[in-house]
């Protein structure tokens, strides 16, 4: 896997703090229903705040902490080695997309250092919680639908693979994916989303065999 020191965006920092990726403006959140679509966004967040009382109900009647997790960190790292992408996330979707199982590259390799949590609209993650099946995006600028994200611009991502994690109550819990600054051969998305998919098997299994550490 290759990166570009010359590039701003991906160049080495002595200290490089966890960047925070992108939330949305708050501001847009207290503002009234206005208009139709105002309405329909409010329709749209008091379901999200069902789904997230579900969630928390769920994973508190499981064990399972909503902090960052060795055993997570452990399967976030697997799957990106084994997928060979530079970052893997365990995510659970709560207030915000919250990565109890993170891996990513050293903080000298040149590469963006990212935070644990990111706000629930951005990424591609929330497009896997909606359509509860794989997404597989072997490079983000092939499609116009995927191409304008704001983690794009934040970390450089040119492919990324996420699968949901679902319940066998069929609560949508949160996610797991990889991302890259590299673009993928379309002839490995397969061989990835496979990958991605097991990970995510993994990670529910984990989930109701026992408690995390």
């Amino acid at each position: 896997m290759s990166h570009h020191p010359s590039d701003p965006c991906l160049a080495p920092q002595a200290a490089p703090p966890a960047r925070s990726l992108p939330r949305r403006d708050m501001r847009d959140a207290a503002r009234g229903p206005s208009d139709p679509a105002s309405a329909a966004v409010t329709g749209l967040q008091s379901q999200q705040a069902t789904e997230l009382a579900q969630r928390y109900e769920l994973l508190e009647r499981l064990g399972v902490s909503t902090v960052a997790s060795e055993d997570f960190d452990e399967l976030a790292r697997d799957m990106a080695i084994k997928a060979g992408f530079a970052y893997g996330f365990v995510n659970l979707f709560l207030e915000e997309q919250t990565f109890v199982g993170l891996h990513q590259p050293p903080v000298d390799s040149g590469y963006v250092i990212v935070g644990r949590t990111m706000g629930r609209d951005h990424g591609w993650c929330p497009e896997v919680m909606v359509r509860k099946k794989a997404l597989p995006l072997h490079d983000v600028h092939a499609s116009p639908r995927f191409s304008g994200n704001a983690v794009v611009d934040a970390v450089g991502i040119r492919s990324y693979f996420g699968a949901p994690l679902i319940h066998d109550s069929g609560t949508v819990l949160g996610t797991v994916c990889v991302i890259d600054p590299e673009k993928r051969p379309l002839d490995e998305a397969r061989r990835i989303r496979d990958i991605v998919i097991n990970t995510g098997v993994q990670v529910m299994e984990h989930i109701a065999r026992a408690p995390v550490r």
